[in-house]
């Protein structure tokens, strides 16, 4: 029984470790648009409010192909399913370094992001299953450690390469780890997954008729999106606080390790009481933004107050995500995968509003006031976390 037991735990741990080393690669693609967004200004001729357009509509593409994939793909085997998200995603990302203009970019842009909705649905799914269920959200963090070990080394790297040779290297750089990440798929994830439960007829409706988890895709968008207001501009804003584009990169590092720090801490504490451990996460992040706009005029309280965001940006995902799980599997267990993808998508949501609110702002108000819009998000997620936890 030791045996078995131990060899069960060591094929989760490499299971993990896949799905990790997958979400490192795709998550580089989501977040380096922000490091490179004011090279592609300069290449195309845009403004910093349309190159913002490289995180929405990469979101809205999440958004919209996380559930929609994720329900037409249930019946294939999830290592066939992870090889052809990751091929995709590849070719998203080769099309995007080799956009001859700013449109094609954004084509490639939306074929990257429909390979990471529909990993990261699936994906959470495997890793929740394949561990004991009071390990679930921890199982959860693992798997996004590699989004956030994109943050800490991936995006720094990324933008280090457009630096000193190009952004369409950069891109080019993503294809080729891509193809490193196929490789290790095929040879770590076993062909014997969990296979989930096909979703009956009327999914979507029978989840989306439930108030609780309507509430919490709600609570999703919100929480996450928070720190998108002033994410999406962050390059512009450490430009603004008088440091030098050679120095973002050590930053946007130092922001990275702050974001993988909170993701650890954050899975830990929600694997129990996940809505008592967001309620709190959602407190301290709205101090936060309340206190950015004031802080924004001086470069060492900036500085400290954009990594205190980034502790806080990805610290309530496990905790999100398990939530949705479990609303989902008390209620309708054969949408748990179904759900899953809602969620994902919903945390894009949060993305496309907290940049689209940030570019607002910033057109009518300017760089410093776009953490009104995090102050915003922040509160209304405190708010409905509470109320959640109110009627449990």
């Amino acid at each position: 029984m030791r045996t078995t037991t131990t060899t069960q735990t060591d094929s989760s741990r490499w299971t993990l470790f896949a799905l990790a080393l997958s979400a490192f690669a795709i998550g580089i693609t989501e977040f380096i648009a922000v490091g490179v967004m004011p090279m592609l200004v300069t290449t195309f001729g845009i403004s910093l409010s349309t190159a913002g357009l490289t995180v929405s509509l990469y979101a809205a593409g999440i958004t919209v192909g996380a559930p929609l994939l994720t329900a037409v793909t249930t019946n294939l085997k999830r290592k066939q399913l992870l090889l052809s998200v990751m091929v995709t995603f590849i070719a998203g990302n080769a099309l995007t370094a080799i956009a001859p203009n700013f449109a094609i970019l954004l084509m490639g842009r939306v074929i990257a992001a429909f390979a990471h909705g529909l990993f990261m649905s699936t994906a959470t799914v495997i890793a929740a299953s394949v561990v004991s269920p009071m390990k679930r959200a921890s199982a959860i963090a693992t798997m996004f450690t590699g989004l956030t070990v994109a943050t800490v080394t991936g995006v720094p790297i990324g933008t280090f390469i457009a630096q000193h040779a190009t952004w369409r290297i950069a891109f080019l750089f993503i294809a080729v780890l891509g193809v490193l990440t196929l490789i290790a798929n095929w040879q770590l994830v076993p062909a014997t997954l969990p296979q989930p439960a096909a979703s009956a007829r009327g999914g979507f409706w029978r989840l989306l008729k439930e108030p609780r988890l309507l509430a919490s895709l709600a609570l999703t968008a919100l929480g996450y999106g928070a720190s998108f207001p002033v994410y999406t501009y962050i390059s512009a804003l450490l430009t603004k606080l008088g440091f030098d584009a050679s120095i973002h990169v050590w930053l946007l590092l130092g922001y990275g390790i702050a974001v993988a720090i909170g993701n650890t801490l954050g899975g830990r504490w929600a694997n129990h009481r996940p809505l008592t451990a967001l309620s709190w996460m959602f407190a301290a992040d709205l101090i936060v933004m309340l206190l950015m706009p004031l802080s924004l005029g001086h470069a060492a309280s900036g500085i400290l107050l954009i990594f205190l965001m980034g502790l806080f940006a990805f610290m309530n995902v496990p905790g999100l995500q398990l939530l949705t799980m479990q609303i989902a599997e008390t209620k309708h267990p054969e949408d748990a995968q179904l759900a899953s993808a809602l969620n994902i998508s919903a945390f894009n949501v949060g993305i496309v509003l907290g940049s689209t609110l940030g570019g607002i702002i910033l057109n009518h108000w300017g760089l410093t006031m776009t953490a009104l819009g995090g102050a915003l998000f922040a509160a209304l997620a405190l708010l409905i976390s509470r109320l959640l936890a109110r009627r449990a």
